[in-house]
């Protein structure tokens, strides 16, 4: 749980780098959706704040890009660029690893950036809870086993084929069951197709690109996250 803290959020949780193993790896991403959770609550807290919709929606997505370093959002940017460029998968990863950002990136952060902040102030707190939850059980789905890493460095080959299949049935269970209870159809529509489309994700981006990356996971996290955010303001 520290090592998932330390590489989700900003807190100050310190971690050893003999620490850093394949074990902690995968233990660390199997917590990943708690971390979800307790930013669901300080977004929570956010919204309770006398705002006017728009302005406690936009703070709230500026709240989460420093509370999470922008990571994942860098990894939305960046796995957007990869798809939308021509060639093999190198230059695909060439693109990813570039850290600029191209049009299709800029697209995919005023789309997914600007939807969040119009989504938070409607609905309700258990669907903000789930919904960055959720964002980051997508997490467990990215390094199943058997998702092989596109590179052979870096968190993608970190995390990469570390959980074990029931550790993802056993999240996205218990988060259909929250669903729910957030709203009767809403919530566990929301679960279900959040995971399909990270599922789809995964599958499209190990065609395009051979596998996972740590940009990869960014961009199933914001999907994922959007997903059950809009099914919940229908």
């Amino acid at each position: 749980m520290r090592l998932a803290l330390s590489w989700l959020t900003v807190l100050p949780v310190r971690v050893g780098s003999g620490e850093v193993d394949a074990r902690a790896a995968r233990r660390a991403i199997a917590f990943a959706p708690l971390v979800g959770l307790l930013l669901g609550a300080a977004v929570v807290g956010l919204l309770a704040l006398p705002l006017p919709g728009p302005v406690a929606g936009f703070l709230v997505v500026g709240f989460l890009a420093l509370a999470t370093r922008g990571m994942h959002l860098d990894g939305l940017a960046d796995t957007a660029d990869g798809l939308g460029c021509y060639g093999p998968p190198e230059r695909a990863l060439a693109v990813m690893k570039d850290g600029g950002a191209g049009p299709f990136a800029v697209v995919a952060l005023i789309v997914v950036l600007g939807a969040e902040a119009a989504a938070f102030p409607l609905v309700g707190w258990g669907a903000v809870l789930l919904a960055l939850t959720a964002g980051r059980a997508a997490f467990v789905l990215c390094c199943l086993r058997g998702v092989p890493a596109a590179r052979p460095e870096g968190l993608g080959a970190l995390v990469a084929g570390t959980q074990p299949r029931w550790t993802a049935v056993a999240w996205w269970a218990v988060l259909a069951v929250a669903g729910f209870f957030v709203d009767p159809w809403r919530g566990p529509v929301g679960v279900v197709l959040a995971g399909a489309l990270v599922a789809l994700l995964i599958r499209h981006t190990g065609k395009r690109f051979g596998g996972i990356t740590g940009d990869v996971l960014g961009a199933a996290c914001e999907t994922a996250t959007l997903t059950v955010l809009a099914v919940a303001t229908l």
